[in-house]
Formats: C-alpha cells, structure tokens, sequence
C-alpha cells in the first residue's frame, strides 16, 4: 500500500516535478484512479440525490452520466497515446491547438483553485461540529447553549489550520510527505460509505421525508438537471487519468477501457451507496455536506470527520502544488524572455508568494460561503471542460488526422460534437444557477 501511495504522489505531482513517474500495473493504476476520484464530492450525494427528486432519478442521472465519463476517459487515453504527452494540458494543446491548449490551462488552473476553496469549506465545516463535540464532552452543555467567543469561530480556526498546517506543507517544491498520507481519501470515503449504512440500519424508525419536492413538469427536470455539477465534481479523475495512462505496463487501448470502467464502476457503488442510505435517513432535510446532519456527539462520525480533515489537509498542497506549476511555469517563461535566465532564488520567492496568494485567497473565499453547494455548482461546471469539452474536441481533432474507415470517422466525429455540446449546456447551465442563487443572496 505504501508503494501505491508513492506512485500516486508521483503521478499527481509529475507537471510540477518532471520526474520520471514508476510504471504502473492494473491495481496500480485503478487505485490511483479510485483515489483522483473519491474524495470530498462523496459528502454532496445525499444531498444530490433530494434535489434530484429522489433515488430513481439521482441513479438516472448517474448512469447517463457515467457514458459520457467513461467515454471521456477513454478519449483521453487515446489522445495521450497518438500525441505521446504525459499531462492533460500538453495532451490538449497537442492534440487541438495552441489557443485550445492555453484555453486549457486557465480552466485547470481555475478548476483547482475552486477545488481548494471547496477543501477549505470542509474543514470548516468538520472543525464547527468537532468543536461543538468537544464543548459539549467538557461541559456537559447542549449545542445551543455555546456562547459566542471570536476564539470559538470557525473560520479563526480554520485560519489557524492554514497557517501551521497547510501553509508549511505546500511551500516546498516537492511534497514528499504525501507518499504517507494518500491513502487516507480512498479510506475515508470508504469509511463513510460505511457509516452512512450501518447509521441507517441502526434507526429505531425511518421518519425521514423522501418524497420529492418537485415530481412533475419543469421544476422535476431542472431538478434532475441541477445534480450533474455534483456528479461532475465527485466522479472527476480525468486531469489525472493521462498521468495515469502514460505511466501504465500496458498501454492497449482495450486495456485502459477496461481500467476505466472498473475505476469507474467502484466510485459509481460507494457514491451510489452513500447517495441512497443518506437520502433516506434524512430526506428533505439532509444538509449538503452529509457530515453535518449528524449529531455533533456521534462517534461514528467524529471518526468520519477526522478522516475527511486530515486527508483534505494532506491533498490540498497537492492541488495547490498542480496549479501553482502551470502560473509559475509561465512566468519563468516570460522572465527566461525578457531576461534570457532564471535564477534559482527568482524561482524560490515566485514560489513561495503564488503559494501565500493561492492560500490567502481561497481562505478568504471559503470563509464566507455559505455551504459547500455553491462551491459545487461553480466547481460542477469548470468540471463539464475536463469531462465533457476538452475529450470531445480531441476525439473531433484525432479523427481528421488519424488513418481510420469513413463509419469510424463519421461516427466518432458525431460522438465527439454530441459530447461537446452536452459538456457546454452542463457548463452553461450551473453557471447561470450559480450565479442567479448569488445574485439572490444579495
């Protein structure tokens, strides 16, 4: 497990590191994929699942879905193998272009830095309900009951937890720490999945309302329509799967379909699993974050919390460290431009100042959303260009240059605009929720 740990970190880091990732077997490579995939998104199903309209339709949405994801995975597994790059972006500016490329780029970079804010909302989040748990065992006193102190406030401890935990391990060039720490998303969505289960069996009656708030007409097919950001979010491992794919033994195409759809198939059963037995404990009135609709007291869960705050603590760097490498790789081009060199110090303080910025800015921002709902649904749509619009323009670009039959041609072609097209509306679509329900705030 360790040794998978280690090739996970190299993996994940190889655009910011250049180093020569290990090669990967089968287990190998569906671990690493399983743990792209799993992660924070796994705490949204439940609530995806009542604002779908219930089981029936939020698994509906799932499998249509899980096509157009599995189909995205391949795609980019096969442009990686035609151009022979190793990272997303050098696969996408390959493959369509220079301008798609740099396209590509701002979204990546845009798309980690939302995931961090989602990472930091979290924590903040577990952290309230940890410290209500810890108030409540000292004092014997009922949540409502905590007075009010600025030392008591979440979003001061969250700050405190950026600056002795996070900030010291994303400086670094390279964060080798995480080869220890990286099992621990797969382990605690697993453990959740779990939980979330046994909880259900465990009720003395199930009074939750599960009926749907909307069962017809319009607001039921919007409904339906506003979860795909959520399952965008939870099933994405496609900025990693090309990293994944170069660094495979066996790199046949029939081989990495069927990585994809094992990876795939064992996300799609915790999410699902997690998605149900939430829903029906709490019905309507789950939260968006499931940890939080549980008691603050519950052992269980407090386990469960601890789990998603370490690992999101130990992941965030790593996303951090991925999109500082794409900023700070164009400005050492621009300075090797102007000025001819780079020197190591120059590098250092770019370093060391993307770093404090990334960091200061996503707290900032997650210190004052709300829940973790908004997050996905700007999150959800960046998400729709690494699913959806990128691998359908690349299975668009390879089939006007690749030696193929006419069917082959025309039928790919079709697939890859149908899968554009579905990628914008998706995009399109959370976008304008996400700004509407802000719009709306204020």
């Amino acid at each position: 497990m360790e040794e998978l740990a280690r090739e996970s970190i190299s993996l994940l880091a190889r655009s910011a590191s250049h180093a020569d990732p290990p090669r990967l077997g089968s287990f190998g490579a569906i671990f690493i994929m399983l743990k792209s995939a799993l992660g924070a998104g796994l705490l949204n199903f439940p609530w995806a699942f009542e604002k779908a309209g219930g089981v029936n339709k939020a698994i509906s949405v799932e499998m249509v879905s899980l096509v157009f994801l599995i189909s995205g995975l391949i795609i980019l597994g096969y442009a990686s193998s035609i151009s022979r790059k190793n990272t997303y972006q050098d696969v996408v500016r390959e493959v369509c272009g220079g301008a798609i490329g740099q396209l590509c780029e701002v979204c990546f970079c845009f798309n980690l830095f939302m995931i961090s804010v989602a990472f930091l909302v979290v924590v903040q989040d577990q952290l309230d309900k940890l410290c209500v748990s810890l108030y409540e065992t000292v004092t014997g006193s009922l949540e409502g009951e905590i007075p009010y102190h600025w030392y008591t406030d979440q979003r001061f401890h969250l700050f405190i937890m950026c600056l002795i935990f996070i900030l010291p391990l994303s400086i670094p060039k390279e964060i080798g720490i995480q080869k220890y720490t990286s099992v621990l998303g797969t382990l605690a969505a697993t453990y959740l999945c779990v939980a979330v289960i046994v909880k259900y069996y465990m009720m003395d009656e199930h009074s939750a309302v599960i009926t749907p708030e909307h069962s017809e007409g319009k607001d039921s097919c919007a409904s339906m329509f506003s979860v795909v950001p959520t399952i965008c979010f939870g099933f994405q491992c496609h900025e990693a799967c090309i990293a994944i794919y170069s660094s495979m033994e066996n790199k046949k195409l029939s081989h990495w379909v069927i990585i994809s759809v094992i990876s795939m198939f064992f996300c799609l059963l915790i999410y699902t699993l997690t998605g149900i037995f939430g829903f029906l404990t709490f019905g309507r009135t789950v939260a968006a974050d499931i940890l939080m609709s549980y008691p603050g007291n519950d052992v269980v869960m407090i386990i469960a919390r601890l789990l998603f705050g370490i690992s999101i603590i130990t992941i965030y760097p790593i996303i951090l460290l991925l999109g500082r490498s794409v900023i700070l790789d164009l400005m050492l081009r621009i300075r090797r431009h102007r000025r001819g060199g780079v020197t190591h110090s120059f590098e250092n303080r770019c370093r060391v100042i993307l770093t404090v910025i990334w960091i200061t800015i996503t707290l900032l921002i997650a210190m004052f959303v709300p829940d973790m709902s908004e997050v996905i649904s700007v999150i959800g749509g960046i998400s729709a260009f690494f699913i959806f619009i990128f691998p359908g323009l690349c299975l668009v670009f390879t089939m006007q240059s690749e030696p193929v039959s006419p069917r082959v041609r025309v039928v790919c072609t079709v697939w890859g605009v149908i899968t554009v097209i579905v990628g914008a509306f998706i995009f399109g679509q959370s976008t304008t929720i996400a700004i509407m329900e802000i719009f709306h705030k204020f």
